[in-house]
């Protein structure tokens, strides 16, 4: 893509604050003194409201089923509403003390019938029984006025497929990645994609075995059905079936990505599944298309479970201090997924679970090239695009790998847990990169010693492990890239709020799906693909929450920012001064606040060098007036927290080329876009610059 000069915006505002320039639905302005007014992290803290409690409430699914609630019978497609102190639909037990609470939890874990199977609520091995084809015109009925279809499940049947729906659970109890869903419970979005694996729903036995399941669920299928469809699904019910509602689902986020060529089918099974794909059942029309038994859901090995189910248990029982779990592996090996399983399975025994982002290229709730501690209240029903969200602490690196800069690397890991609130006991989910070789090693090494681990999960594939077995005997001779034997951990500051455990359990996976260790070839699978998805679902918040045609973003109205309010920064690579401008423009940027105030007389600020710094989200560039001395910045970031930024950083991560390629309303040569360049000529692609690393003639030096 070639350079344009920047973008000259007119207009006639002299004003040198942020300007929101959106008519009656104007913003106050925001002063570059208001800027810095106060503290960056007491503001941050403030803003993104960090949980200051020292234990979640306990989220405990019971043993009877609840009643489904009355809410339900004043507007037949109303939907149940989870009372906010309330976890997982379960009534919230409050700990009064130390001891009460580590004997309640040991009292729990020997007697609880969680999950919905007994035993500690573990994942078992069960044969399931696949919904397909006939069986499923039998227990699915569909209301074309209201537009939405109930299903009877009876235990252990499963729906694979592929879509996006609104799933509600009026009768009995289902699974979904881990996570129940019980009646009396709100609706949940669930997600499934041609990225990704499908999504697979599966019937649950009810824990109460009395209930007269004819007499309940008639009035429950009243409310959404007409009489023929009620009593042809009442004969499917029986006291270990499950009812629910599904229901279709449109939000910003589907909108903005249908609007585009290339992902008009995102939703819809690839080619690969279309001859396993069912297209004539009462769900199709809802945004849903089942799948047959030939296409695999999420498969867990029986390492796969038990892992899941060890350190489920030893989150629920008795461990000293609360539970770090850190996640590591080659490449293309499930982590995420075996991550977004063991939160949801976590969040049917507790309120939240923290989250430690510490994989560069494939990050979970923000786009690419950040790292940042999230604490996690919802369950994870979907890829990563689908769950976009601004965590508590956030640092922009910049770039989709950490070997230009190692050292930055784990420095901002230091401090994202340096963040973490002092005394929080709530469990902690770390995510590590498949760099498993070389410094990648080196750098996994240092993780394990810089936090206080209680269990280091490994998944491998082929039945064997692609980097050393990270057990406790050999770290205690491994050489990190900061540390080296005989450190058992490298700062004394990282266990304040826990007590530093002798050593930690390790558990190998051994993953078994197909295609394990390979990169998806398929639309939509390849990693370059996944990271434009969950920056296109990020600015999908910009577009309104109504329903109404997609605006491009070039249609919108930008905030105007004074060039001497924000210092800006390139971190991926060198740019001289001059041209900082021509690669700013059109670019993403990071919304970042630095710890001191931003100063100029009048001409823009420039950084030097790559700051570790908190950051609230992110924009685009649309255009910058040299005349004026402003910036015009598209962002989904509140105002609020808009008041205290005051940086901008420009990082590898590129703006999705559909963005620039698809902008309607023009004629003739699109803004941005040239056919005429050729990266055959020397120097045309970037310099790649390495910072920490030593190379081989200098290793004896």
């Amino acid at each position: 893509m070639k350079a344009h000069k920047p973008t000259q915006v007119k207009g006639h505002a002299k004003s040198q604050k942020w300007k929101d320039v959106r008519g009656k639905r104007s913003r106050p302005p925001i002063t570059s003194s208001e800027l810095n007014s106060s503290p960056v992290v007491a503001k941050m803290a403030v803003v993104h409201k960090a949980s200051q409690k020292k234990k979640p409430s306990v989220k405990r699914l019971k043993n009877k089923a609840k009643p489904v609630s009355h809410a339900k019978t004043n507007t037949p497609q109303s939907v149940v509403q989870k009372p906010p102190t309330q976890a997982n639909g379960s009534s919230v037990f409050k700990m009064d003390n130390d001891s009460n609470d580590s004997m309640e939890w040991k009292k729990y874990s020997q007697s609880i019938h969680g999950n919905g199977v007994k035993t500690l609520g573990e994942i078992q091995h069960i044969i399931p029984v696949r919904l397909e084809g006939g069986s499923l015109h039998n227990c699915a009925e569909r209301d074309d006025r209201r537009n939405h279809a109930v299903l009877v499940m009876q235990k252990n049947q499963t729906l694979c497929f592929r879509g996006k729906c609104h799933l509600t659970c009026l009768y009995g109890r289902v699974e979904v990645m881990g996570f129940t869903i019980e009646e009396g419970q709100q609706s949940y979005p669930l997600f499934s994609p041609a990225s990704h694996c499908p999504l697979t729903i599966r019937a649950l036995e009810n824990s109460d075995q009395t209930r007269d399941d004819k007499t309940e669920a008639s009035p429950i299928l009243k409310k959404y059905l007409t009489s023929a469809s009620r009593k042809k699904l009442l004969k499917n019910v029986t006291t270990n079936s499950s009812i629910i509602l599904l229901e279709p689902m449109e939000t910003p986020l589907t909108r903005f990505l249908s609007s585009f060529t290339d992902l008009s089918e995102l939703f819809s099974p690839p080619v690969s599944e279309l001859m396993s794909a069912v297209l004539d059942t009462p769900l199709n029309g809802l945004g849903m298309i089942p799948l047959v038994g030939a296409v695999e859901g999420l498969k867990m090995s029986k390492s796969y479970r038990e892992a899941l189910n060890m350190v489920v248990r030893a989150c629920r029982g008795d461990l000293d201090g609360c539970a770090v779990i850190l996640v590591c592996g080659s490449k293309n090996v499930g982590k995420s997924t075996f991550i977004r399983t063991l939160i949801n399975t976590l969040l049917n025994h507790t309120g939240s679970v923290d989250y430690l982002e510490g994989d560069l290229g494939q990050t979970e709730f923000t786009p690419a090239g950040c790292l940042c501690l999230a604490n996690v209240t919802e369950p994870l029903l979907g890829p990563p695009f689908t769950h976009q969200t601004t965590p508590e602490h956030m640092i922009h690196f910049g770039h989709t790998s950490c070997e230009t800069d190692l050292e930055r690397y784990l420095e901002s890991l230091k401090t994202l847990w340096r963040r973490r609130s002092p005394g929080r006991e709530t469990t902690v989910v770390i995510n590590t990169m498949g760099w498993v070789k070389g410094f990648g090693f080196q750098l996994l090494v240092d993780m394990i010693r810089f936090f206080p681990v209680s269990h280091v999960v490994q998944l491998s594939h082929s039945g064997v492990t692609q980097c050393p077995s990270m057990t406790p005997e050999f770290l205690r001779t491994a050489h990190g890239h900061q540390t080296h034997p005989p450190a058992v951990t490298a700062l004394d500051e990282f266990t304040e709020s826990h007590s530093p455990p002798k050593s930690y359990t390790h558990v190998i996976v051994q993953s078994e799906f197909q295609g394990a260790g390979r990169q998806g070839t398929a639309k939509h699978q390849r990693t370059n693909e996944l990271r434009e998805l969950s920056l296109l679902a990020y600015l999908s918040q910009l577009q309104s929450p109504d329903p109404g045609p997609i605006r491009p973003l070039h249609t919108l109205t930008p905030y105007q920012v004074p060039q001497s309010a924000v210092a800006l920064g390139v971190i991926h690579c060198e740019v001289v001064p001059s041209h900082m401008f021509y690669a700013a423009n059109a670019s993403l940027v990071a919304l970042c606040c630095l710890g001191e105030k931003v100063s100029s007389k009048g001409g823009p600020v420039l950084l030097s060098q790559a700051p570790i710094c908190p950051c609230v989200g992110f924009g685009v560039l649309r255009g910058i007036d040299l005349a004026r001395g402003l910036y015009f910045l598209l962002t989904p970031v509140d105002p609020s927290i808009l008041r205290n930024v005051n940086c901008f950083l420009l990082g590898a991560i590129s703006l999705p080329s559909c963005i620039l390629t698809t902008q309607p309303g023009f004629d003739g040569e699109m803004p941005y876009i040239t056919k005429d360049y050729s990266f055959d000529l020397t120097g045309a692609g970037k310099l790649r610059v390495f910072k920490g690393l030593t190379r081989p003639s200098q290793m004896g030096n």
